[in-house]
């Protein structure tokens, strides 16, 4: 299978980058999209180049660290499919791809494909957690969860953190990826006591550092968790609750 790569070349984050053009005559179709780079990179290494630098980790579509664009669209062209996931077979013989790092001024790039996404966990680090004192969790058999609530709370929990919904809106809004956090926590029995805190403190984060939401579902579209549109909803409500019941919360 022959292949005309564009991969994105850039030394470092100050550094301007560009377009390498890379030919590939011999990528098979099961190949992934990360496999095809290590392929490019042997290449490279045997020539005795420098290799693209792309992040990866457990390639299982679990970690959600190989996120990188392909051909504009966040992790390729398969739907709620993760970067190591995506395979050659859903390209022809002769096209030509197009890899980049994520999109996103919340994104600077450190190298080649790999950027820094640490807002991703700023948000997190304001309220994305459960407090409790130690010594003092009940037995989870005492905490009774209906199996409705607790299927709903894990469909938004699935959110693996790649940040592709970022990527994805045009304003650059990680409202899915937040959402899907406020409606997780907030069914779960631990730490309802912190649920207003957690909305007021995760929200003003998001707005300061991700633009507004767009409202037009791209996010959605390309989470390799599968995470509901619906989530978005969540930032905005669960702000409002917080609001309306007061700083106690």
């Amino acid at each position: 299978m022959k292949l005309t790569l564009e991969i994105w070349r850039q030394a470092g984050p100050t550094q301007e980058g560009k377009f390498e053009t890379v030919e590939v005559s011999d990528a098979a179709e099961q190949m992934s999209i990360l496999e095809l780079l290590d392929h490019v990179n042997e290449g490279l290494v045997e020539a005795g180049a420098e290799p693209f630098a792309f992040a990866s980790d457990c390639r299982e579509g679990i970690c959600g660290t190989c996120g990188l664009l392909v051909n504009g669209r966040p992790h390729g062209p398969g739907q709620n499919t993760p970067a190591c996931q995506q395979r050659l077979f859903q390209f022809k013989d002769g096209d030509k791809i197009k890899l980049e790092p994520f999109r996103s001024a919340a994104y600077p790039v450190i190298k080649d494909m790999i950027v820094d996404r640490a807002k991703l966990d700023d948000v997190m680090e304001q309220g994305g957690y459960v407090s409790m004192d130690a010594g003092t969790a009940p037995d989870a058999d005492t905490l009774h969860v209906n199996h409705e609530t607790s299927e709903y709370a894990l469909d938004h929990a699935a959110c693996i953190g790649c940040g592709a919904c970022v990527a994805s809106c045009p304003n650059g809004a990680a409202h899915l990826f937040t959402g899907a956090k406020l409606v997780h926590l907030s069914l779960m029995p631990l730490g309802k006591e912190e649920r207003g805190r957690r909305a007021r403190n995760m929200v003003d984060n998001l707005e300061q550092n991700f633009g507004h939401c767009s409202l037009y579902g791209e996010c959605a579209d390309v989470c390799p968790a599968g995470v509901p549109l619906t989530a978005v909803s969540a930032v905005t409500r669960e702000r409002a609750r917080a609001a309306f019941r007061g700083k106690d919360d």
